[in-house]
């Protein structure tokens, strides 16, 4: 049972909502892979200064060039001031935090239906469930993850805002700035291993599922008003809203409602024996589709 608002909304499956998450990371990676890492060779300021005015014979710009990308096998850059201005990196910060804020949207998830008990951990021996209530498997995985996430993210995000910006030809306010992205990669790497050893804990709660399902028949209120509408029944949203709306009903009623249309009884029959279970579009095919 999908939930919009927190709230029981249109069915998914398990396996789209991990493909979401699946999708979304492969492009963050795919732009990761494709970042340069930037360097530069060219003097105090940029210019060449020193270079040129000990040997003004030799192409100085072609050579940095070569040794900067044949020798050290960066990307070269060819206009700086006294450092390498650090776009790269704000870059590269920015695409760390776009790949750590979909891992912690997956760990808040997970956290979300643990509690729903759709999935229940694996009771590992010795593990502390709770300082006071040993009879609980807390999602501490989840929430370590979530909480290294957070803080790599805030660096990450001081460093793509920060260290573009140097003042004239060069101040010292990187060296320090610099100095922690180790720090940020460290936090990130702990999340991923906090991640990874939460997810291999889990075990899917088919029961609970469907009886979540089972017990929220409402949500097939879309499905109806929109058969209406393809029927040019009129008001189908309101009559659906009137009828289900922040409460609960029975499939009983529903089927009541759908008998009281005006509909073909082929229609109907549909309607009429639709469960939320079988409720999920296209959701197995879209698995399928996407890498």
């Amino acid at each position: 049972l999908a939930r919009t608002h927190g709230q029981p909304a249109s069915p998914t499956t398990l396996g789209k909502e991990l493909k979401n998450v699946s999708y979304r990371l492969n492009r963050q990676l795919e732009q990761l892979d494709r970042q340069a890492i930037l360097g530069k060779i060219n003097g105090a300021v940029g210019n060449f200064n020193a270079h040129y005015i000990a040997y003004p014979e030799v192409d100085w710009p072609a050579l940095a060039k070569t040794f900067v990308e044949e020798s050290l096998g960066l990307t070269y850059n060819p206009l700086t001031t006294q450092i390498e201005p650090h776009d790269y990196i704000a870059e590269l910060a920015n695409n760390i935090a776009r790949i750590n804020t979909v891992l912690l949207d997956l760990a808040r998830d997970i956290w979300g239906y643990i509690s729903f008990n759709y999935f229940s951990q694996k009771v590992i021996a010795g593990e502390v469930g709770s300082s006071t209530m040993p009879h609980k498997v807390n999602p501490i995985d989840f929430e370590n993850a979530e909480g290294n996430l957070g803080i790599a993210n805030a660096l990450f995000q001081h460093f793509a805002s920060k260290l573009p910006i140097s003042r004239f030809q060069r101040d010292l306010t990187d060296s320090t700035v610099l100095r922690c992205l180790g720090t940020a990669f460290g936090h990130s790497i702990i999340a991923l291993a906090s991640l990874k050893k939460g997810l291999g804990k889990l075990e899917v709660n088919h029961e609970a599922i469907n009886t979540d399902l089972i017990n929220n028949p409402e949500v097939l209120a879309e499905a109806i008003q929109t058969i209406m509408r393809r029927y040019a029944i009129e008001q189908p949203y309101e009559k659906l809203k009137a009828l289900t709306r922040g409460q609960k009903i029975t499939s009983k009623r529903l089927t009541e409602f759908v008998d009281s249309l005006e509909l073909a009884a082929e229609v109907k029959a549909r309607l009429r024996h639709l469960q939320p279970k079988d409720y999920i579009g296209l959701a197995a095919e879209l698995t399928q589709d996407k890498k």
